[in-house]
């Protein structure tokens, strides 16, 4: 008995199934097919409940990972916590404490020459025993250099494959312009990754009567319950999330929305997310 196809109908799981049988005749499978028809797969997967939203959102970054460079996602060099060479260990062990990272570059003679990584775990066996004073060059672990056009995906294979969690990144003349760690690219797929040496801030702060500062995550409910304001259905789970549903792009700085009389205007922001955003009540 030959099995009947029935044709593609609109959303529904066969015109689903249809398409991925399509895919499955192809030997190279997603090699050989172009973003936008991954997306459009994807979409018709959620659509037919085969996959939900966060699994689409997390395909679709997936894929777009290799247009990323380190560039946009790394650590600028002026937020780097860095340790010197010939700096004596009494000076860096109480930044390492304060940090609380666990990975340090040390520079060389000059600030573009990376010595090596230091990790913090190294320091501990010395530290228990009350030794304060050691040849940090005997301690350091090879350094990963690679240019600020490196695809984000190929570097996690790197990392995946060195075992490493940490990469110098440097410009085309070879001087250091940040690092980028395992951690800034896994962020890129599931978004923000706290842990315990995070500082907690409020998520909504009240500056005058009618004016308020709200980070990006505060929960669209409790925004919604705080303001006696209904979104509607945005599908969103925060304000950050909002104001990009509201514009359809990643918004930047200054950018704004209008919630009936109520403004919101993105305050703090980078490449990858919105990081505050005021609230002005205007006078209706």
């Amino acid at each position: 008995m030959n099995d009947k196809i029935e044709p593609d109908s609109g959303n529904s799981s066969s015109g689903f199934f249809s398409k991925l049988k399509k895919y499955l005749r192809n030997p190279f499978f997603i090699k050989t097919t172009s973003v936008a028809e991954v997306s459009e797969f994807l979409e018709s997967a959620r659509q037919s409940n085969v996959i939900d939203k966060e699994a689409q959102i997390m395909a679709n970054k997936a894929l777009r990972l290799g247009d990323t460079s380190v560039k946009e996602i790394m650590v600028p060099k002026v937020e780097m916590i860095t340790v010197d060479i010939d700096e004596p260990a009494s000076s860096f062990i109480e930044r390492i404490i304060q940090s609380g990272h666990s990975r340090y570059p040390v520079l060389g003679k000059t600030m573009d020459e990376v010595s090596g990584i230091l990790l913090a775990k190294d320091l501990l066996p010395l530290l228990s025993v009350g030794q304060t004073e050691f040849n940090i060059e005997d301690m350091l672990r090879k350094a990963n250099v690679v240019p600020e056009t490196k695809k984000a995906d190929s570097l996690l294979e790197e990392f995946k494959k060195d075992r490493s969690h940490l990469a110098i990144v440097v410009d085309e003349y070879g001087a250091i312009s940040g690092l980028v760690t395992i951690e800034d690219i896994l962020e890129e797929l599931v978004g923000e990754i706290e842990d315990e040496h995070d500082n907690e801030e409020e998520e909504l702060i009240q500056i005058s009567e009618n004016e308020y500062i709200a980070d990006g995550k505060l929960d669209i409910e409790t925004f919604e319950d705080h303001f006696e304001v209904d979104v509607g259905d945005q599908d969103v789970e925060t304000i950050g999330g909002l104001m990009i549903n509201k514009l359809g792009v990643l918004p930047k700085i200054d950018d704004e929305i209008m919630l009936g009389n109520m403004k919101l205007k993105v305050a703090i922001a980078d490449k990858r997310k919105i990081k505050k955003i005021g609230i002005s009540i205007l006078p209706e």
